[in-house]
């Protein structure tokens, strides 16, 4: 068992971590509260929410541990491809059952890694209305904890015009247990429960913001 899928390369992955912390430190002031509040071992499933494209390759650099992401496959094409992978970055299809890279998933969590899920599945508001079922069933396959992450101003508002290095939050919140249960309704209830859990934190990020 390992923290990294069989095709990462480790070094390389490690490389990636660096580029992802400071890549867009020119663009954006990053503020980043409570990131000791991740376990710093054993199996997290990390839930965010994901307005732009940018918050997975922050989370990526700013994540004081190995990270694993499920990416969509559109972002496989080409030389991306293999260089995904090589970091350790697993492919997974949208809006369809895809077993494989879960299961993929899930051995990186029994190794006693962690996994980075955006379960509204698609860039939006990032208020996290809806959620898909991926982040619940990790859960319940492997016992990991959740750790919920909230990530806001990499998306220029509607309107505004160009931003000089507007400020990004990254507001990390208390990891959780929950018992999914068996079957879809299990599902069902566990992704309303973490669902819940990241608009709330979302909303407390925002509130944050508000007061500043």
């Amino acid at each position: 068992m390992s923290d990294l899928p069989k095709e990462a390369i480790p070094w390389l992955h490690e490389v990636g971590r660096v580029v992802g912390r400071y890549l867009y430190v020119p663009a954006f002031r990053f503020r980043v509260h409570h990131m000791d509040r991740v376990p710093p071992a054993g199996p997290v499933v990390v839930v965010a929410n994901h307005s732009s494209m940018i918050e997975p390759q922050v989370l990526f650099g700013l994540l004081p541990r190995r990270a694993v992401f499920l990416v969509k496959e559109e972002m496989f094409k080409g030389i991306a491809g293999p260089l995904l992978r090589w970091i350790g970055q697993v492919a997974i299809r949208r809006g369809v059952p895809d077993r494989k890279p879960l299961l993929a998933a899930v051995g990186v969590l029994r190794g006693g890694g962690l996994i980075g899920v955006f379960p509204e599945g698609t860039r939006g508001s990032g208020d996290v209305v809806n959620a898909e079922q991926g982040a619940a069933w990790l859960v319940r396959s492997s016992g990991a904890l959740v750790q919920p992450i909230a990530v806001r101003g990499t998306r220029r508002p509607e309107g505004s015009g160009r931003r000089f290095r507007p400020v990004v939050d990254v507001l990390v919140g208390k990891p959780f247990e929950i018992s999914v249960g068996p079957g879809r309704a299990g599902l069902e209830a566990g992704t309303e429960q973490i669902r819940s859990a990241l608009a709330d934190l979302v909303g407390e990020l925002d509130r944050m913001r508000d007061l500043r």
